[in-house]
Order: C-alpha cells, then structure tokens, then sequence
C-alpha cells in the first residue's frame, strides 16, 4: 500500500500518526497542563463521514482542519473574532496610566468582556472556526491620578456581535450601542462645563485577514441609525497586529498593535493608538498584556469628543 493511499480521510494509520504528531509537537511547544493532554489522547480515533470545508491549503497543518466536525456549542471556548489590541473601546478588562499634554496625569479603565454564547464550528480554542453569536460589555471610566483620584467621566457599551470565520478569514456583523455620562465630581469643579448626551447605536461590519498565524489586518466601518447630540452615523478604524498565537509558558513574548480611527462627527478626523509590550497567552486564547501606548488624535472618551488628546504612558489589558 502506498503512502499517499495509506492517507485517505477514512484511513486509521492517518489519523494514528495526525494525533500522535499533534500530542508531541503541543508538548514541544510549551507547557501543556495534564488535563489538557488527557483531552488530546481522548479525542476519538475516527474520522467524520464529512469534513466541513473550513480551511484552504495554507492551513493544511492545523490539527483540526483534518478530523474535527463543525458541532454546536453552547458557551465554546475561545472567540472566532477577538477584540481589536489597540482600540481602548473595546470590550476588556484594562487600565491605562498616562500623561495628557493639556490636562496632566490620567487614569482610563475599561471593565468588561466578550464571551461567545453559541457556536457551529470548530472546538479549537486559538482558531476556532465556524458561526459564533457573541454578547459584549464594558464600562470606560476616567479619572484623575491626584491625591482626589476624582471620576472625570464614563462611557458605557453593549453589543452583540455574529462572527463567522474561514482559513485565514474572519469576518464580523454587530450591534452595539454606546453612550457617555460626565461625572458629579467634574461638574462641581468645572460647574460651567456643559454635558453633552453622547448616544449611538451602531451596525457594524468588520473582516479581518491574518497573513501568518501571528498578524492580523483589519477593518470596520460602522453606521449609526441613532445619533444623538454630537455623534455623527459614520465611522471607520483599520488595524495591524503582531501577537503570537501559541502560549510559551511563563516566558511570555512581545506584542505590537496600530489603531486608526475616523469619524464623521469630526470630519472624519479621529485618533492613531500604537501600543508595544510582552503578553503571556492561555490554551483558551485569553491574553495578558502590559506595555507603553502613544495616543494621537481626538479624544475617544466621548464627553471630550472634539477635544485634541496627545497621551503617553503604559497600561496593562486582558482579554477573556
């Protein structure tokens, strides 16, 4: 029998050597907690009688694009569409301490997530792959880093978004509304300060391209069909990352992200993020990050939003 014949779909020396090869390379490739390897040696020894059409020939060497069905799941593991590292309006659990050129040192939180509820694809955690409905939300406090440590403002957004992800493809309609409150304490310090009722709810449609497993290009534009009171319908933001998929242990390793954003309420001007640090990445895609971040641009905390931001300092991110 030849090897090329020994290898068909519904051969069992084929997915004999597909699971053995794949157990060594995870144990070579960082550390793998004893669970985890159990659930490898478990997974079954026979192939579907249909394997769905979820990746192209550039990605002919991951695991699951030989022998795992798309299923559907109910809570899955990982996200087929994560949310964009240099944009600090998404949904995450963040903290970032900076010095603004005008206004002096500054605290901005983000405190929220993104899980995915339901899927039909793929059980692989890092590149899942398949339909996914996700629930997003976050609130975007800042607050001064004086002795007051006084609340400044807060923005607040909820979403909803359907991803759906091919090969090196992935692709993303969603819903989210978005709206901004100025705190009691900056009113009584500024009591001439006017609050401005900032609310969108905003459709999206996003695609993404990862040209190696490690980078990824996107873009989005979004369109809101409510604007209230200095939001405008259109918006724009492109990006590029640097951020390895596998973990590697304690060791962690280095991570880049560009931000650019253009909105229409301020003629389609809007703000650049660059970020550079060291991550540390889960078995589940999850991703602690700490580095430096340089903001330019008009202000994304939205009571501010047609107010010049020059930010430099640091921050630390997780994504669930």
């Amino acid at each position: 029998m030849s090897s090329r014949e020994s290898c068909k779909p519904d051969g069992s020396l084929c997915r004999t050597l597909w699971a053995t090869c794949f157990v060594v390379v995870s144990l070579l490739a960082g550390d793998v907690a004893a669970d985890e390897i159990d659930s490898i040696r478990a997974m079954p020894t026979s192939a579907p009688s249909v394997l769905p059409e979820t990746c192209g020939s550039e990605y002919t060497h991951s695991y699951s694009c030989f022998i795992e069905p798309w299923t559907w799941q109910i809570l899955p593991q990982g996200l087929i569409f994560r949310s964009y590292l240099a944009n600090n309006r998404e949904p995450r659990f963040a903290f970032q301490w900076f010095h603004e050129k005008d206004r002096g040192w500054l605290w901005d939180s983000a405190l929220g997530g993104r899980m995915g509820l339901v899927r039909y694809g793929t059980r692989d955690p890092l590149q899942p792959r398949g339909w996914e409905l996700d629930i997003e939300g976050a609130a975007f406090p800042r607050l001064t880093l004086d002795s007051r440590r006084d609340m400044i403002a807060s923005d607040f957004r909820f979403g909803v978004p359907l991803t759906y992800r091919r090969g090196r493809w992935e692709f993303k309609f969603a819903f989210y509304h978005l709206s901004s409150h100025l705190a009691d304490e900056y009113m009584l310090v500024y009591p001439d300060r006017e609050r401005i009722n900032y609310s969108r709810d905003v459709l999206t449609l996003a695609a993404g391209c990862f040209p190696t497993e490690d980078i990824r290009l996107y873009a989005e534009c979004g369109w809101a069909w409510y604007a209230h009171e200095g939001s405008d319908p259109w918006e724009f933001q492109f990006g590029l990352e640097y951020s390895p998929l596998y973990p590697n242990g304690i060791l962690g390793r280095p991570f880049f992200a560009v931000n650019t954003r253009l909105r229409q309420e301020v003629d389609f001007g809007g703000n650049m993020t660059l970020q550079a640090g060291w991550q540390w990445r889960g078995w589940s895609g999850q991703r602690f990050r700490v580095g430096m971040q340089y903001f330019n641009g008009m202000s994304d905390q939205y009571q501010f939003v047609r107010e010049f931001e020059e930010q430099i300092g640091g921050g630390i991110w997780y994504d669930f």
